[in-house]
């Protein structure tokens, strides 16, 4: 759709097809603002105008709008899509310069790694007066979380990164992916309560234990939220200068052993370390004067005899101050049994002892004696005295300690062992007989029945075909009763490590990481990590700081010194060295073990054929041409230039030469050249054979009144005299004379 207006008032102008979107609909090209008559038209043509600031707008209705419009839209929403992922790839690549544990092998890493420990550690070192030896394992602590690789997930295996959200065990203060850790509680509160019935489910709160130490949370303490490490700040931000996943302020968390003082470090992975505060204490023995101790070690001994009275009230602790009970007497007394009869050497901490005698007294009945073993007090009654009652314990009798209580002739009626039946014998002494009525049996299993003696277990031969609590294997008892036992299996899974199997019990879930730890060295083998099984395949080998012992494999007889390392050594950077024919040394890196590529080794087959990798191979070069500047004087010795020996030859300046020619008043006008000396004693700026030859005509000044140049061309010396012929008339202008010159 062409969009007509009049342009300075003089014919109408059509927006042109090479014209941009601005310049069709007038958002950048401002034409005059349309007229009434035009403003009409344009309505007409269902396009709406507006004008602001002095310029026309366009609006077109979006079913009327024209290709070129459309066509220019979808342009920029394309380019617009395309710089919201150019922008999120960018982002994406600055999260990941600190997103890792990884960090730089230079120098400057290990600097800034310094200085945000001894910041980390300020507070609590003013507090210490420098003295940093209780710090040791939570330096250990933050150096892992710098070091690439050394914060692993044991649920997942993987590294954690600077930009992932954590969570760190209170017990062990292992650090695992806050989602990980998630999984590993939903995953444990389930296997826990799954055995549970409908009713019985989420009545007690279950807890899930942590993958490492097994220390046990509650259902309410599964993380939801990523906080740092004091627990102070949520989701905290990602800064190099900090320890990551810290918030940078004061920990303040309570130190274990409570002591009423709090952490001074800031926000800090790891234990909290022993409490610096300075106390005024006394020793456990309370003799010693108080005296100011460090908080975490107020507990002291003065060295002094306890002196407290035992428990055996007869001596007093000998062993030197202590903290708690005193220890039981270790000395060794005479001391009687509780009846008195023995007395033997014993503890003197356990003065109560029996003999082994029975008691033998007579009892008031006087005729049976008392059967107790050696004890304290009186012997009691007869046992035999009062209402007795018969074996059957239906009837009792008043009989006479020393008669016997007769049987009453009722039956015994006594419940059998298999708890249905009663005793169908008459009363009488002793244990009653086993059940042998017949009945019909049912099997544990409840699957087959048999008439059979009461007394015997039925046992089917049918095997359990129910799946156990492992949900994998069968039962596979014999007539089982539904309550099948936990699988006694091995569980044998290969677990995440890929180098062991679960030693556990047949189960259901994840299997518990492995706890196996794994050294990883260094190329030399003398210095050694620690990482979890499994992480030895992808984490970096440790930093070496001992030197590297490979002979050099240049013509030097010493290799530059450089760091543990593996793979090849670091090209020789030291100087060559080399004698080169001019009699200069080398001065360039050492290129014994220069690397070259290979061109035109393999032919490809046709334009199919995918090009392959160029190859390298590493070859001695040789020495490049001497560079040592040597002074050199130009050709016509204008000059002297220092060059490179390997190019020091004569040379051309490009000036002029400037040598006095045979004429003695012109100079020569070619560039540098060589100029043959004829006489050894000859003056070194004179012209030689190879000099220009002076051309110019005589240019001296004539004597005054001589209006005519010399014609001998240019000359040494003196101009001869001018001979032309001058025409010179008389005084008074009748006669001419002809005469010379001069």
């Amino acid at each position: 759709m062409e969009v007509p207006w009049r342009q300075g008032g003089r014919g109408r102008g059509r927006a042109r097809p090479g014209d941009g979107l601005a310049a069709r609909v007038g958002t950048a090209a401002r034409p005059p603002a349309p007229r009434a008559r035009d403003g009409a038209c344009l309505a007409a043509a269902g396009i709406s105008s507006e004008r602001a600031s002095g310029e026309c707008r366009l609006h077109f209705p979006p079913q009327s709008r024209p290709g070129w419009v459309l066509r220019e839209l979808s342009s920029q929403k394309k380019f617009d899509e395309i710089k919201k992922a150019n922008q999120a790839a960018a982002k994406k690549l600055v999260e990941d310069q600190f997103s890792s544990s990884s960090e730089d092998d230079d120098e400057d890493a290990e600097v800034k790694q310094g200085k945000i420990l001894a910041k980390t550690f300020t507070i609590y070192t003013s507090q210490t007066d420098g003295d940093a030896s209780e710090l040791e394992r939570t330096r250990q602590y933050m150096n892992e979380a710098f070091q690439s690789g050394a914060m692993t997930c044991l649920i997942c295996i993987a590294s954690v990164k600077r930009n992932q959200a954590v969570w760190s065990c209170c017990g062990c203060f292992c650090i695992f992916h806050l989602v990980c850790i998630q999984k590993w509680a939903k995953d444990s509160l389930f296997l826990v309560s799954s055995p549970l019935t409908d009713d019985d489910f989420g009545k007690k709160d279950y807890p899930w234990p942590c993958p490492k130490c097994r220390f046990e949370y509650k259902r309410s303490e599964t993380p939801s939220r990523y906080y740092c490490y004091c627990g102070k700040v949520e989701n905290p931000t990602l800064d190099p200068w900090l320890v990551p996943h810290s918030c940078g302020q004061i920990c303040e968390r309570e130190f274990k052993p409570s002591c009423g003082h709090k952490c001074l470090l800031l926000c800090h992975p790891g234990p909290c370390p022993p409490c610096p505060k300075m106390v005024t204490t006394t020793c456990h023995c309370k003799k010693a004067k108080p005296v100011p101790r460090r908080c975490s070690a107020k507990e002291w001994s003065c060295r002094l005899p306890c002196g407290r009275t035992l428990l055996c009230g007869q001596h007093i602790c000998e062993n030197p101050c202590h903290a708690g009970d005193c220890q039981p007497c270790p000395r060794v007394s005479k001391q009687r049994c509780i009846c008195g009869r023995q007395t033997a050497e014993r503890l003197c901490a356990s003065p109560q002892w029996q003999c082994d005698q029975m008691c033998g007294k007579p009892l008031p009945c006087g005729n049976h004696t008392c059967e107790k073993v050696c004890h304290a007090g009186p012997c009691g009654d007869c046992p035999r005295s009062g209402k007795r009652s018969c074996p059957c314990e239906k009837s009792k009798f008043t009989l006479p300690c020393t008669e016997d209580v007769p049987t009453c002739g009722d039956s015994c009626d006594k419940v059998l062992e298999c708890g249905i039946h009663k005793c169908s014998q008459r009363c009488h002494r002793g244990p009653c007989e086993i059940c042998r009525q017949e009945v019909e049996k049912q099997c544990r299993c409840g699957k087959h029945t048999k008439r059979m003696p009461c007394h015997k277990p039925y046992l089917c031969e049918t095997k359990c075909t129910k799946i156990r609590d492992c949900q994998k294997h069968q039962c596979r008892r014999k007539c089982c009763s539904g309550n099948c036992p936990p699988c006694d299996q091995v569980c044998g899974r290969t677990l995440g490590c890929r180098n062991h199997k679960c030693p556990s019990g047949c189960h259901r879930g994840s299997c518990n990481p492995c706890p196996e730890t794994v050294d990883v060295k260094c190329n030399c083998g003398k210095t050694v990590i620690k990482v979890p099984c499994g992480r030895e395949r992808t984490i970096k080998p440790p930093k070496c700081k001992q030197l590297c012992s490979r002979p050099p494999t240049c013509h030097h007889p010493t290799q530059e010194k450089h760091y543990c390392h593996f793979g090849r050594c670091p090209p020789c950077r030291q100087s060559c060295q080399k004698a080169l024919l001019c009699g200069h040394l080398c001065p360039v890196s050492c290129h014994d073990e220069a690397l070259v590529k290979q061109t035109g080794l393999h032919q490809s087959s046709g334009p199919w054929e995918q090009p392959s990798e160029p190859a390298f191979i590493q070859t001695a070069l040789p020495c490049p041409p001497c560079e040592v500047p040597v002074p050199v004087e130009c050709l016509g010795q204008h000059e002297v230039s220092p060059l490179p020996c390997h190019s020091a030859n004569p040379y051309s300046c490009k000036r002029f030469c400037g040598r006095l020619l045979d004429c003695q008043n012109h100079t020569c006008m070619k560039e540098c050249h060589q100029v043959a000396k004829l006489n050894s004693s000859a003056d070194g700026k004179k012209a030689g054979p190879e000099c220009s030859q002076c051309e110019e005509e005589c240019t001296r000044s004539r004597p005054s009144g001589c209006p005519h140049r010399c014609v001998l061309p240019c000359h040494p010396g003196d101009c001869p005299s001018c001979l032309q012929m001058l025409k010179i008339k008389c005084h008074c202008k009748l006669s001419i004379l002809y005469i010379e010159c001069l």
